[in-house]
């Protein structure tokens, strides 16, 4: 995957964590999904939904989204999940 690729990944990913998040923060890659933005379960539920539609990527398993808790993590899970699937 280029960098030009990675970027425009990465500045989608932290577009749509901002726009999902309920609390208003800048959505930096070292911030928590949690403690940081107010994510709660549900709106975590609904935040893998739309990366999932947004990128056209299969359904995340639960185990793929253990330790996901920083806008970064959320960036390379995309970002590993569209290489993986030959989409970048």
């Amino acid at each position: 995957m280029s960098a030009a690729a990675n970027t425009v990944i990465a500045d989608k990913v932290r577009r749509l964590v901002l726009a999902m998040a309920p609390q208003s923060a800048p959505a930096e890659d070292d911030k928590r999904l949690i403690e940081d933005l107010g994510f709660d379960s549900l709106r975590l539920m609904e935040l893998t939904v739309v990366l999932e539609r947004s990128f056209e990527l299969p359904r995340y398993r639960p185990e793929q989204l253990v330790g996901v808790r920083r806008v970064g993590e959320v960036i390379t899970l995309v970002s590993g999940s569209l290489a993986a699937d030959g989409k970048s």
